[in-house]
C-alpha cells in the first residue's frame, strides 16, 4: 500500500472535515487532527484514529446463567431427567413461591441436581396477551431467592418435558 502524495493528503483532509456522525451515539474511534511538514513546505493536516478509552466490561455471568456445552446440549436434546418435578399449576401467587422456596430447599438437602418447574404454557393469539403471573414472576423470584447461589442455571425445557410452560432448575453440587 502507497502513501499518499501531498496533494492527495490535503484533499483526504478536506474531506474528511466535512464528515458528520450519522447517530448521535459516542462513537468508539475520535479523530485528532495532526500538522503534517513535507519538504515543500505545505502543512498538511493528516487525521489520525484514536482509540477511544475501553468500554467498560460486562460484569461476571450472575447465577443462573452459566453451563458447561454438554449440559446446554443434554438438555436441549431432552436426555436429562429431572431429579424432582415442581408443577405449579393452579396456584396463585402466594402459594406457588412457597411452594417453589420449599421444593427448591428439599432439592438441595437431598443433592438433587435437576428440577423441572412446570409454570404453564404463554397464550397465544395476537399481541397483547398477557402471560400468566407465575410464569411471569419466576425468574425474578429465583434471582430474589434464598437459593440463588445454589442455582447453578435456568434454562427452558425440551418438549419432552413441557417446552416453554416449563424451566429447568439446574442446581449446584454441594
Amino acid at each position: 500500500m502507497r502513501s499518499l502524495s501531498p496533494e492527495e493528503a490535503e484533499l483526504w483532509a478536506r474531506v474528511a472535515a466535512t464528515i458528520k456522525p450519522l447517530s448521535r451515539e459516542n462513537n468508539h474511534v475520535q479523530a485528532t487532527e495532526k500538522p503534517l511538514k513535507y519538504s515543500d513546505s505545505k502543512e498538511i493536516v493528516r487525521i489520525r484514529p484514536q482509540r477511544a478509552p475501553p468500554a467498560p466490561q460486562s460484569p461476571p455471568p450472575s447465577p443462573g446463567t452459566t453451563l458447561d456445552g454438554s449440559w446446554d446440549r443434554r438438555l436441549s436434546a431432552g436426555s436429562v431427567v429431572p431429579d424432582r418435578i415442581v408443577d405449579l399449576h393452579g396456584m396463585n401467587l402466594d402459594s406457588a413461591w412457597r411452594t417453589i422456596d420449599r421444593s427448591l430447599e428439599q432439592a438441595i438437602d437431598t443433592g438433587d441436581r435437576v428440577v423441572l418447574l412446570i409454570t404453564g404454557h404463554h397464550r397465544r393469539g395476537e399481541p397483547p396477551i398477557r402471560r400468566g403471573k407465575i410464569r411471569a414472576a419466576v425468574h425474578d423470584w429465583l434471582a430474589a431467592s434464598r437459593h440463588a447461589p445454589r442455582i447453578a442455571a435456568v434454562r427452558g425445557a425440551h418438549p419432552r418435558h413441557g417446552g416453554g410452560g416449563s424451566l429447568y432448575l439446574i442446581l449446584r453440587r454441594r
